[in-house]
């Protein structure tokens, strides 16, 4: 099997999780894809000679970081073309939901509907670097040691910041944790 193949799948493999990861970063589903595409045009430029052990920190990398430079753009064009009372909410799309297991019998749905909902609006309300910890090492299982090669820090940052993001969740979420 070819390295371009290896890559192909490994892209098909994460690219729904990585759209949920940037979605909710950044909360615009139009966006999230943009970024989710360049990332995956930049993991095959760059990395399709590195081992496939690499791939997931290297790929989680270059999805924060454009996804820093995201924030970056939207904040400069803020200050010079739009008023802060204009900037519109994120759309209504739920990216969780439409990967969350489904149900059959409507109050089971509808229960499970709110707690994702909870869920995303938790998630989205944490500090940036608090996210993105949470979501490499929960959501994607990435290690300590992967996740802190993807976010650029230590491997006790991660710790530290996963932490707090549970923390932060458990006490928005306690409600839904029964």
């Amino acid at each position: 099997m070819s390295s371009l193949d290896e890559m192909n799948r490994f892209l098909a493999d994460v690219e729904k999780r990585a759209f949920n990861i940037a979605r909710l970063s950044i909360g615009h589903a139009d966006d999230a894809l943009d970024l989710v595409q360049d990332s995956m045009f930049a993991m095959v430029e760059r990395y399709l000679d590195r081992p496939p052990t690499q791939w997931p920190p290297l790929f989680y990398r270059i999805l924060k970081n454009r996804i820093r430079d995201y924030y970056r753009r939207r904040g400069v064009w803020r200050r010079w073309f739009v008023p802060q009372s204009a900037v519109p909410l994120p759309d209504g799309q739920d990216a969780v939901s439409a990967v969350a297991p489904t149900t059959s019998e409507p109050v089971a749905r509808a229960a499970l509907d709110r707690s994702l909902i909870a869920l995303e609006a938790a998630i989205a309300a944490l500090p940036r670097r608090q996210q993105q910890a949470y979501l490499l090492r929960e959501i994607e299982g990435l290690s300590v040691a992967d996740t802190a090669r993807a976010m650029g820090c230590s491997e006790g940052s991660v710790k530290t910041h996963c932490s707090r993001a549970n923390q932060a969740l458990r006490a928005q979420l306690g409600e839904y944790l029964g």
